[in-house]
């Protein structure tokens, strides 16, 4: 992989990082999103690491559809990231990932979905649950912003301005 390509992987990973911390400013919506997950037979900190994983790779895959640079990505729309987490297929989300990763939660969150998508049946189901959940966010992250169009820049910005870890 070249030194953009794993930068443009790391930019997802973060944007998928921050999300849920953004969204759940409003610790309502936290509990919620706990209840959700506990009703569908899911382990919360499963769950909520598979989320993150799953926004970074709907992003990864926009990404790399559109041919964007690393530097380039933030000018993402955070539209196209949602579009992707419920409209692209498991396989087209895992197509053209690192073999390694810098950080190795990314790699044990990647593995599991690997294996909740090859396994098909119930795990499927739990999979297209997390794709809602991530559109959800996304939704509501950007109708948060003052701008029509949001990008994966003013959720950056946002997460800069929590001081969210990079």
């Amino acid at each position: 992989m070249t030194p953009d390509h794993d930068m443009l992987w790391r930019r997802c990973a973060y944007l998928g990082r921050v999300l849920l911390p953004l969204l759940d400013q409003e610790l309502w919506r936290q509990d919620r999103r706990q209840e959700r997950l506990q009703s569908w037979g899911i382990d919360t900190a499963v769950g909520e690491r598979l989320i993150a994983v799953f926004a970074a790779l709907a992003a990864h895959a926009v990404a790399v559809d559109a041919s964007l640079s690393a530097a380039e990505f933030e000018t993402l729309p955070l539209s196209a990231v949602a579009d992707a987490a419920t409209g692209k297929r498991d396989f087209e989300l895992l197509a053209g990932l690192p073999d390694t990763f810098a950080d190795d939660r990314d790699e044990i969150a990647v593995k599991i979905f690997r294996l909740y998508a090859y396994k098909g049946g119930q795990s499927s189901l739990q999979l297209l649950r997390l794709s809602t959940e991530v559109r959800h966010t996304l939704t509501v992250l950007a109708a948060r912003e003052p701008v029509l169009s949001p990008t994966c820049a003013d959720i950056f910005r946002q997460a800069d301005e929590a001081n969210l870890p990079q």
